[in-house]
């Protein structure tokens, strides 16, 4: 779609944004690379190389308040449900250390052939039926179950937990918060989570639940409330991110012609697939500072104490730091600058998981489908401030 020539306007809460929101990205860029919006009160910054340095300049670009456009979920309560997301240092390095002691690379390493199988078993019976809906079948249930695997979730509870997560990120055209239903269901994920850590209290399993409580760090160790919140906080930024990359990737190499038949002649370009779709269209679109002091850019300063805006979307698109930029080209030479995982101190500490998962996942599609088509009429979007995805994506596959 186009942007009509008018007044820039940027509303991250409006469906006909979500839809296609990279031209209004390419006029802010241009025309307000520092914007303002009064009607929601917050600032915005678009060009990759403001967006990558408030990343890192941590200090005067606050976590404190949360990450989250929402004003119910903004403020100096947010770390109860985004955990070491929503905090600064040092109180944020002190969680991150002692999450880390259970959420390894080595933990994540192990689960990859297991991660294969789990694939295989969602994507091997659709592909007798040659129509599946492959968000709802496989994208959606496979980082969900995968991080209830991890955690300890019950084999019984998973797709309730999965519709819940769902429910959280959902945004109501016109409504500029989080709906009820959202905040219903996130205060069920949360007292699910919370008798999940009493029974591991009780009863210690091989989980990470379980590695949680054991961490520690000279003596100090996580609380339970700690533990709940980062929990919570997988099931938004690492289950519903590694959803949508995987819908987005069968997406966009669908819509541009001839780009699955290079992975399908080259499967070693699977990781690039990955990273390009992580360029061109990331799940994580839009995440929150707050202004700890006055801030100067380009022609404008930004207030102390405003909410500001990085437009990790917007930075991807860039054409200062990609060249090309909105092309989809699963062979592209090189993402370096790649803005979706942040940069700095909050560099996202599931990266590793996501990009596992989406490889493995593509790599087993690759391997069994020779070609594929979208069925246009049940292509539904998922509506978020910072999410970009899709919640039903049906594919006609050709199986080799």
């Amino acid at each position: 779609m186009t942007v009509a020539a008018g007044p820039l306007v940027f509303d991250p809460y409006d469906y006909t944004f979500h839809e296609d929101p990279y031209p209004t990205y390419r006029r802010l860029r241009e025309e307000a690379p520092v914007y303002y919006s009064p009607a929601l009160e917050f600032w915005a910054l678009s060009r990759h190389a403001d967006v990558v340095g408030a990343f890192r300049d941590s200090n005067r670009l606050s976590n404190a308040n949360g990450v989250s456009l929402d004003p119910v979920a903004w403020g100096p309560h947010a770390h109860h449900a985004m955990s070491f997301l929503a905090m600064d240092d040092p109180q944020h390095m002190r969680l991150r250390r002692l999450v880390f002691k259970a959420f390894t690379p080595a933990r994540v390493g192990t689960m990859e052939n297991w991660i294969r199988e789990l694939t295989l078993s969602y994507l091997e019976p659709l592909l007798a039926g040659g129509v599946f809906d492959w968000v709802e079948n496989v994208a959606a249930k496979l980082p969900m179950d995968v991080i209830s695997e991890l955690v300890g979730v019950p084999q019984a509870d998973r797709a309730q937990v999965r519709r819940l997560a769902d429910l959280v990120v959902h945004r109501e055209d016109g409504v500029l918060d989080v709906p009820p239903a959202a905040v219903e269901a996130t205060a069920q994920l949360f007292d699910y989570y919370t008798e999940l850590v009493a029974d591991r209290k009780r009863t210690r399993r091989e989980d990470m639940t379980s590695a949680l409580l054991d961490a520690d760090t000279g003596g100090d160790r996580l609380t339970d409330a700690e533990i709940v919140g980062f929990l919570f906080l997988m099931v938004v930024a690492g289950n519903e991110t590694t959803a949508k990359l995987l819908g987005n990737a069968l997406y966009w190499s669908a819509s541009n012609p001839g780009e699955y038949a290079k992975v399908r002649a080259d499967p070693g370009l699977v990781p690039a697939w990955v990273e390009e779709t992580l360029r061109y269209d990331t799940s994580t679109q839009i995440l929150a500072r707050t202004a700890t002091t006055d801030l100067a850019y380009h022609d404008a300063t930004i207030p102390a104490g405003s909410k500001v805006l990085l437009l990790v979307g917007s930075a991807n698109r860039d054409p200062q730091v990609f060249d090309d930029a909105d092309s989809y080209r699963i062979d592209r030479s090189a993402t370096t600058g790649l803005a979706s995982f942040g940069a700095g101190v909050h560099y996202c500490l599931g990266a590793h998981l996501a990009r596992m998962e989406a490889r493995v996942a593509l790599t087993e599609f690759v391997a069994r489908v020779h070609a594929y088509d979208l069925v246009p009429e049940g292509i539904r979007r998922v509506h978020s401030t910072n999410v970009r995805g899709f919640a039903h994506l049906p594919v006609a596959v050709e199986t080799r």
